[in-house]
């Protein structure tokens, strides 16, 4: 069974990793499917492998009531190499495929620009405030941001969120690979072992006490 390291783990929490936790923000190539080689995009479906367990973390969320929000950079539209439809298309696609186990995403942002272009582009903020215009209840004091790029962890840390560094293949890791691991909050396998790390750890909604009857 995949875990993520206790070490990592016992550290954060002490540390004050949240407990309640009501959303995740998931980078997708790399955690949710496959990442293609270094100089290469995951421009249509058909080349869009869902990596083992997602299906199942993923429901495992929606069960707990934990909102699940896609962030990614796709710098393959400003390179020209695919559009923003077909972005939109393979999310379609993943939607049904998700659906037979109990599981979807509540939203999808993701970057159109090149580097240094927006403010959208991981580690910017602007898919996180993309995400707050449209549900305005989340915040980052009650969100994770689970990435395996040093830019998915920084974005989560420059907004006070907690983090998980997915270890990943290390075929396709990107640079800056080391300091993500320093930086996060946990390491882990995988999506499935940091979700199961997560609802371990996360306190259940408090129920308002209803008054006696007089």
């Amino acid at each position: 069974m995949e875990r993520c390291y206790h070490k990592e783990v016992a550290k954060q929490w002490a540390k004050g990793f949240s407990n309640r936790i009501e959303t995740v923000f998931i980078d997708r190539d790399g955690v949710l499917n496959e990442k293609a080689p270094e100089g290469q995009y995951v421009a249509r479906w058909d080349l869009f492998r869902v990596l083992p367990g997602v299906p199942e973390a993923l429901a495992k969320l929606k069960q707990a009531s934990i909102r699940v929000m896609v962030v990614s950079n796709q710098r393959g539209i400003a390179l020209g190499l695919y559009s923003a439809a077909d972005v939109e298309a393979i999310h379609q696609q993943l939607q049904r495929l998700l659906k037979p186990f109990g599981a979807r995403v509540d939203a999808f942002y993701f970057c159109p620009h090149d580097k240094d272009q927006c403010n959208c582009r991981k580690p910017q903020p602007g898919l996180f405030e993309q995400a707050v215009a449209e549900f305005p209840s989340v915040t980052a004091a009650t969100s994770v941001m689970i990435g395996d790029s040093l830019s998915d962890i920084e974005f989560g840390c420059c907004l006070g969120m907690s983090t998980i560094l997915i270890e990943g293949d290390p075929a396709t890791r990107k640079t800056g690979r080391e300091k993500a691991a320093q930086v996060a909050g946990l390491r882990c396998a995988s999506l499935s072992a940091a979700v199961d790390a997560l609802l371990s750890y996360r306190m259940p909604p408090q129920n308002p006490v209803e008054k006696p009857e007089r």
